[in-house]
């Protein structure tokens, strides 16, 4: 029987922040089509949660603790990573924090360090350490992978007072482009992906609020996104349907950056 076109059978895929939210959609996504995970979260909780309901698409689920604003917790969990499965062909830099602050003027340094340290930072060598198992398998005569990094619409639109997590977020953008460049040679693709509104764990949950309503009323399709949403591109990238697509940043808002 032939596979699907999004077949992700034998491919290991980490997702950052996978316990919840667009993480976890995207995770549900992998496990739809079959792909081994590894969930990293700082949430014990909810990293058993997520394991147990992805377990049921009868697939093979790790989860660990992990903060990626320390470099040595991500490569240890990469090191656990290797003992356990082997191998790594897809990692979703997906772990973020909301922007709390409402002004630049009184966003501290040490607020705004701190924030860099997990979008910025942590993301950065998320991939980085990915990229590098992935570099060494197609040394070895295996070459291929994925990196994934989701970003916002603040890659492109200006954030007021929120310079931190619009910062953080374009900067990836130009670290993942790098990327692309960079490892093309071994067959290793690096792309972003840009949700509009989202509701999610960030956003509140159950009905829709007056502010989704109000971030709704903006989109073409008339209503936020959702992390189901997100299953779809999850499966894609991390599979070998994506394997000539690279530098790209893929953009998911229900149409909201072409409504103007």
């Amino acid at each position: 029987m032939s596979k699907g076109l999004f077949d992700l059978h034998g491919k290991v895929t980490v997702v950052t922040g996978g316990n919840s939210g667009l993480g976890l959609g995207f995770a549900r996504g992998i496990a739809k089509q079959g792909g081994s995970l590894a969930i990293w979260g700082r949430s014990a909780a909810k990293n058993a949660a997520a394991k147990e309901e992805l377990q049921s698409y009868g697939v093979r689920v790790a989860t660990r603790e992990v903060d990626v604003s320390s470099e040595q917790q991500i490569i240890a969990a990469y090191q656990a990573l290797r003992l356990e499965f082997g191998r790594v062909d897809c990692v979703f830099a997906n772990a973020g924090l909301p922007p709390a602050s409402r002004s630049t003027l009184e966003l501290s340094t040490q607020d705004f360090n701190a924030f860099l340290d997990v979008s910025l930072h942590g993301a950065f060598y998320t991939l980085r350490e990915g990229a590098r198992l992935m570099v060494k398998r197609a040394e070895a005569g295996e070459p291929g992978g994925s990196l994934v990094f989701c970003g916002s619409l603040s890659m492109f639109k200006g954030l007021a007072g929120k310079p931190q997590y619009a910062g953080s977020k374009a900067a990836m953008g130009a670290i993942v482009r790098s990327m692309a460049v960079e490892f093309g040679k071994y067959g290793i693709r690096a792309n972003s992906i840009a949700p509009g509104y989202i509701k999610t764990g960030m956003t509140g949950e159950g009905e829709l609020s007056p502010v989704d309503k109000y971030m709704a009323a903006k989109n073409p399709i008339a209503r936020p996104g959702y992390p189901a949403d997100f299953e779809g591109i999850a499966a894609y990238l991390a599979s070998d349907a994506s394997s000539f697509h690279s530098g790209d940043t893929l953009v998911i808002d229900g149409g909201c950056m072409v409504n103007l």
